[in-house]
């Protein structure tokens, strides 16, 4: 029986490179976010709200990634009774909105993104170039 097993971690450099990559894809469309970077473990490696973004959005973003990485997979495609329940079970730890995706490498599980402030396809568009910039598994 195995009692360790091998994990990834996104490093602080890589975050930040995924982060800036976001930050310019989102001035490009003119669509200021918030963005959150964490680890496997939902823990924020790398943050940014930028100028002009909903304060709110805040609060989504983060969630959006924490799901992400909980459930190793885009966010918005639970239920609404699911998402509205799990929401209300993890105190705003989980969300069904979308914008939040896993950030992979080989398929295994380094960390996630969660973005928040534009429409549902926006903040996906805003992940997809933080996560192509690093050379993570595209979604």
């Amino acid at each position: 029986m195995q009692y360790v097993k091998e994990t990834l971690a996104l490093t602080h450099p890589g975050a930040l490179k995924a982060l800036t990559a976001a930050v310019t894809f989102a001035e490009e469309m003119g669509v200021p976010q918030c963005i959150f970077i964490v680890d496997g473990s939902g823990e924020t490696i790398a943050s940014v709200r930028m100028d002009g973004a909903k304060y709110l959005s805040m609060r989504t973003a983060l969630s959006k990634a924490r799901t992400a990485a909980s459930i190793n997979a885009p966010t918005g495609t639970m239920s609404f009774e699911f998402g509205t329940s799990a929401g209300i079970a993890s105190q705003g730890g989980v969300t069904p909105l979308p914008g939040g995706l896993p950030i992979r490498f080989g398929g295994r599980l380094a960390g996630a993104i969660g973005v928040g402030s534009g429409t549902g396809e926006q903040d996906f568009a805003v992940a997809r170039a933080a996560l192509a910039a690093i050379g993570a598994d595209p979604l």
